[in-house]
């Protein structure tokens, strides 16, 4: 743990004002981690028929290296801001081995492709394992008419119809959500809690993460579990001044007592160490291109978008 008189050094080790617009990045990150922490909760959140012994016998396996194996170039799309999970459930209940799950978070409407994205996932994962696969698309851009749940392909007679689980987050009851006992709901209540209240200020922030953080604390989830959403939280939308982080963290302490915020500094301190990453990152790019290598090649090199990659050219 962070000691207190440590937070002024790590806020100056951002050097610079933070815009919440400047974290949307961020998001993608936010929900793989939450993705993973949550898993069982996620998985019965959507899926609420889902049988309890699959829980207490089953494991779980995230597969996303051979899910980027499968359509490579996928996350590089220009316009486009989406996640994707590959995670495979190993069954023991004799029914069959194993089933896959493709999630699929898009934060943006991008070029509209999703649907056809979804459906090359599918077929590939279907034709290289030849178990049961089935596609999630958790749509958490804020365009309402955006709502794609099937792709249709057909020629001179032939037709197939694809279609896939599509949540739309601006969908949601927010009274239902706050109803639901499933910690995986609090995730999805600060998705849409976000997309609804885009202008407020750092005041306003502050009563909206500590309403979702009492949310949290009411539903019964593991210390890990707990620390995932939490994060998630804490960190999906940003205050414009850093500060007010610490500020939420006295609050917590102060209305509930004892350990009870999960690390705010250390929050801060992980926003370093990424804005230190990006930086190496982008240098060793920045080389790359001068050895006259391609922006693909580097993309994969560096983990970066090939939409940065285009503006250091």
């Amino acid at each position: 743990m962070i000691e207190y008189y440590g937070y002024e050094e790590i806020l100056l080790a951002l050097e610079e004002p933070i815009e919440r617009e400047k974290y949307e990045n961020q998001y993608d990150l936010l929900w793989k981690g939450i993705l993973e922490s949550t898993f069982w909760h996620f998985l019965t959140f959507m899926f609420p028929k889902v049988p309890l012994e699959w829980k207490e016998g089953c494991e779980v396996e995230f597969l996303d290296k051979e899910l980027q194996q499968l359509l490579p170039g996928a996350n590089g799309r220009r316009g486009v801001r989406h996640v994707d999970k590959l995670a495979k459930v190993n069954l023991k209940n004799g029914m069959y081995h194993y089933f896959l799950i493709h999630v699929e978070v898009q934060s943006t409407k991008g070029n509209g492709d999703l649907a056809k994205r979804v459906f090359e996932y599918w077929y590939r994962l279907y034709d290289k394992y030849q178990v049961p696969v089935t596609t999630v698309a958790i749509l958490a851009d804020g365009t309402r008419s955006y709502r794609p749940d099937r792709y249709d392909v057909s020629f001179m007679g032939t037709e197939a119809r694809f279609k896939f689980n599509s949540y739309k987050i601006l969908d949601q009851d927010e009274s239902k959500l706050r109803e639901n006992p499933n910690p995986f709901a609090v995730v999805v209540l600060t998705a849409l809690l976000a997309l609804k209240n885009k202008k407020v200020d750092d005041e306003q922030l502050l009563s909206i993460k500590r309403d979702l953080y009492k949310q949290m604390i009411r539903r019964d989830m593991t210390v890990d579990c707990m620390r995932g959403v939490y994060d998630f939280l804490a960190r999906y939308v940003h205050f414009d001044n850093q500060e007010n982080m610490l500020k939420f963290e006295n609050q917590l302490k102060r209305d509930f007592g004892g350990d009870t915020t999960m690390g705010i500094a250390e929050l801060l301190l992980e926003d370093v160490r990424q804005k230190a990453v990006e930086k190496k990152a982008l240098q060793i790019a920045s080389n790359l291109l001068k050895m006259g290598l391609p922006l693909t090649v580097i993309a994969e090199a560096t983990g970066l978008p090939l939409e940065d990659l285009k503006k250091l050219q």
